[in-house]
């Protein structure tokens, strides 16, 4: 299986002609760095030549900008759905990086935080239209239905964790409301299996149902069918792991700990582990003073593990001959 499908900067169409590849960054914690995660991987598929949109999908405390040294912004997601614009590409405003364009998320809206299902696909059905090659979404923490709905819209779907026992866990329970938000969605109104959901939820602690193979088994036991459904959904259910915050060589185990436990719970093998972003004290530092100069020293190492993260998904692309081997520059 292939990581990520991108295209490099010959022989590709132009923005306008083709649908952005959405990416999803998400984690069950709020600090292990999804935004830090977003805003690098938009700005080196930026630097490489991609025209990107950065989206701010945290739809109760919207920030990211900030992180970019924007203070004040004249347009949010509020304008577009209070259909005072009447396209995403006009909220879309221009980054300090070029190439990179960003929409700035709403925190003043009274309902916004909790759109209905119909209303959340339509926003997405919009933001696949945008000008762009690449859409990056960076998603709240938690396991809302907003945050998970976003998540499984996209086709790459990043999930952010830290070495932290805590993290571990949180990202462990972030995938599996994921998948379960999937199952869900495709069963949940089945009253044949609304008691297997819930067993396997936690919602009915009485007899639960610890792991996918025990799901899959009861599905069966109903019909046939419904387990293959359920198998398929698990088959088409890939995932893309990033450790970041990382400080010792034994802490780049931990993707791989959530990927053993993804693939001994729910069954799930189409798990790439991205790779491991070292911790940095200079990240912190930009983050207070809301400038975004991490981005671009070229002596940071977590700066260059961002370059060589995405630089080595573009070698796992249909163009390997293409990739580019220049030393990262601001």
């Amino acid at each position: 299986m292939n990581v990520l499908q991108l295209s490099t900067n010959e022989n590709r169409q132009s923005p306008e002609a083709c649908n952005p590849s959405l990416w999803a960054v998400g984690g069950g914690k709020g600090g292990v760095g999804k935004s830090i995660v977003s805003l690098n991987l938009a700005y080196w598929l930026a630097k490489l030549g991609h025209k990107v949109v950065l989206v701010d999908a945290d739809l109760g405390g919207a920030n990211l900008h900030t992180l970019l040294g924007i203070k004040f912004v004249q347009h949010t997601l509020s304008d577009y759905l209070d259909k005072k614009v009447d396209s995403l590409n006009r909220i879309a405003i221009d980054t300090p990086v070029p190439g990179l364009r960003m929409i700035c998320g709403a925190s003043d809206i009274v309902g916004l935080a909790n759109p209905k299902y119909a209303q959340k696909m339509k926003l997405m059905k919009a933001m696949s239209m945008l000008e762009a090659e690449h859409l990056i979404l960076d998603l709240g923490a938690g396991t809302d239905y907003n945050t998970l709905d976003f998540f499984l819209y996209c086709t790459y779907k990043v999930v952010v964790t830290t070495p932290q026992p805590t993290a571990l866990q949180n990202g462990y329970g972030f995938i599996k409301s994921a998948l379960y938000r999937a199952i869900s969605r495709e069963f949940g109104r089945n009253f044949r299996l609304e008691s297997l959901i819930k067993r396997a939820t936690g919602q009915d602690a009485d007899q639960p149902i610890a792991t996918m193979d025990e799901l899959i088994q009861g599905f069966a036991e109903v019909d046939e069918n419904y387990a293959e459904r359920l198998k398929a959904i698990i088959s088409d259910f890939q995932l893309y792991l990033i450790s970041n915050m990382v400080k010792k060589d034994k802490d780049c185990k931990a993707s791989e700990i959530i990927r053993t436990v993804c693939q001994k719970y729910l069954n799930l093998e189409h798990i790439t582990l991205l790779g491991n972003i070292p911790y940095d004290s200079q990240i912190e530092e930009c983050v207070a003073r809301m400038n975004p100069a991490f981005m671009t020293n070229t002596k940071s190492q977590s700066a260059l593990e961002f370059y060589q993260l995405v630089n080595s998904v573009i070698k796992e692309s249909s163009h390997p001959e293409k990739v580019n081997d220049m030393t990262p520059t601001a």
